[in-house]
């Protein structure tokens, strides 16, 4: 057998792996489709102990002076992590009456997830937290908000690396002297 014949008898054989390996990605990729929602309800619950330390303060109710400055605020008491936006619902499931200007999908410090639905006649802001299931996150709000989880949590995995880092430098550098 030629040089020639064993590059394209190996180049024939990477080939044959590349196929294969495309027919087991599709067929695993649907399979993950197909429990997207367990993905991501799971992915919330491991989430969740960690949200009243990385989480934000999410505004309940407010008054906006003629400046658009907030006062008079009052916050949810758990703290959620913003996953997504959408483009807003004509109007508030607690409230027909009360149009929706802003709608944001959000990760509660229980684990559950829920649409903040922000409304305002100007002077008040006030926000309805709408419960969702995990299906229902992902049919409203689509597959970014499992990517913003993960990209949450990974970027809060290498803050706390550098922290660590930082904070062992640190104490390398107060012992040495000693």
């Amino acid at each position: 057998m030629s040089g020639k014949d064993e590059i394209e008898k190996g180049y024939t054989k990477l080939l044959g792996k590349i196929e294969e390996y495309n027919g087991k990605i599709e067929e695993l990729s649907e399979e993950v489709r197909s429990r997207d929602s367990a993905l991501m309800e799971r992915m919330g619950e491991l989430t969740a102990p960690l949200i009243g330390k990385i989480g934000l303060n999410m505004l309940k109710r407010g008054k906006q002076d003629t400046k658009g400055e907030l006062y008079d605020t009052s916050f949810y008491k758990e703290k959620m992590i913003v996953l997504g936006r959408t483009d807003p619902v004509p109007h508030r499931p607690d409230d027909p009456g009360k149009k929706v200007d802003d709608q944001f999908c959000v990760l509660g410090e229980d684990g559950r997830f829920y649409e903040l639905m922000y409304s305002t006649d100007g002077v008040v802001v006030d926000s309805y937290r709408n419960p969702l299931s995990a299906q229902d996150a992902l049919k409203l709000y689509g597959y970014d908000i499992m990517v913003m989880l993960y990209r949450a949590m990974r970027d809060y995995l290498q803050g706390q690396k550098e922290l660590l880092d930082a904070l062992e430098k640190t104490i390398a550098f107060i012992t040495q002297g000693k």
